[in-house]
């Protein structure tokens, strides 16, 4: 069976992939694109993103979100807007799924923390670090190492990357020094994140108690859909009102995002994944719904993220993330036999470099719990 047939000419295809950096044999009832999001559900990674903080540490409540339901939000998002598109569904679903692979514990904090701690070593940065993941640290196959997944999907979980990396990274990286766009999936994978963060960080601020619907009622966007819902639903109330609006929210940005798209794939004309490359981003909202969802994230900022409750959360999860760090530069003995590389006084600046890594890789896999463990296995005396 050809499941992608009914595929635009611009859509990625198995068959004119660039391929899987190990050779393997073609699976037999399912694309390759398939077979990647398959791995990457079965890999260990994505399992700890069931406890890795979106914005709430998942001690706080049960019912916010996670990096793992947030990468399954993104993933429906992305999937249903692709079947729009005409784009290969199961690509943008891979890479939707692996995009945040590489978090730390503890969300933006940890990973602000974990880079500023290898400053002198390289650096951290998440991207890279689910890059690092997928082609790497994930260990399940007797012939590679990682999870061995299609070019295209690995291109488009690279997000962002320095021109200094991408020069490290081999064709992957390519596109950063040549100025060329990622497929149109990677391109749909990149703004479902957006929709899916943005309107749901509502929904866990407003059921946390840090933002109110009056807030929010500064947010053109937010306000607006809240009217049509009370318009239709004449005292609405409750979780089922924030319900009805954040469920509006997100259709608007999805249809403003596929007739936008639609508009500049039709005038730019393309032909192929080739033209793709060569041409301006075409997956994008318009420029009014760049306005709204720009002054929602400012909102989101400043009300949210940035709120008192939240910076005590985050400056506990900084203490954490660089407290092991440097311990366990001091002393590797005390990391698990797989993360030390022997290191020793007089160690070389490259040798010093590679056990950093070592530890960064260490960190970034913990989940939020994980890391509060062995914050105080290591300085708490009453823990063994």
């Amino acid at each position: 069976m050809d499941f992608e047939a009914n595929l635009a000419p611009y859509a990625a295809r198995s068959a004119a992939s660039r391929g899987r950096r190990f050779a393997e044999p073609a699976p037999a009832s399912r694309t390759e694109f398939q077979r990647d999001r398959d791995r990457i559900i079965h890999s260990t990674a994505f399992r700890r993103l069931e406890y890795k903080t979106q914005v709430f540490v998942n001690h706080e409540g049960d019912l916010f979100r996670t990096r793992l339901t947030h990468s399954i939000e993104v993933a429906q998002i992305a999937r249903s807007t692709a079947r729009n598109l005409r784009l290969n569904e199961d690509l943008v679903e891979a890479i939707s799924l692996a995009h945040d692979l590489g978090h730390t514990p503890f969300g933006h904090a940890g990973q602000e923390a974990l880079d500023a701690c290898m400053k002198e070593y390289g650096g951290f940065e998440h991207n890279l670090q689910s890059l690092r993941v997928v082609d790497q640290l994930e260990e399940h196959y007797g012939a590679f190492d990682g999870l061995n997944l299609m070019f295209e999907t690995r291109e488009g979980i690279l997000k962002h990357c320095s021109t200094s990396d991408a020069k490290t990274l081999g064709e992957v990286g390519q596109r950063f020094l040549d100025k060329k766009q990622p497929t149109l999936e990677a391109q749909l994978a990149n703004l479902a994140d957006e929709i899916a963060y943005n309107n749901h960080d509502i929904d866990d601020g407003l059921r946390s108690g840090l933002l109110t619907t009056g807030q929010l009622d500064e947010v053109d966007f937010y306000a607006r859909h809240r009217t049509e819902v009370e318009r239709a639903y004449p005292g609405i109330t409750g979780r089922r009102a924030i319900h009805e609006t954040i469920r509006r929210m997100i259709n608007a940005l999805i249809v403003d995002l596929i007739n936008t798209s639609k508009a500049r794939i039709e005038s730019t004309q393309l032909k192929s994944i080739e033209d793709v490359r060569n041409a301006p981003p075409m997956i994008a909202f318009s420029a009014e719904m760049n306005r709204e969802a720009a002054q929602l994230k400012h909102f989101l900022r400043h009300n949210l993220y940035q709120h008192y409750q939240v910076n005590r959360m985050t400056s506990k999860a900084r203490r954490i993330i660089r407290e092991l760090f440097e311990a366990f530069m001091r002393e590797p003995r005390l990391l698990p036999p797989d993360y030390q590389t022997g290191l020793r006084d007089g160690a070389t600046a490259d040798q010093m470099r590679a056990q950093a890594r070592k530890v960064a890789d260490y960190i970034a896999g913990m989940t939020d719990r994980y890391a509060m463990r062995e914050f105080r296995r290591l300085f708490t005396v009453e823990e063994i």
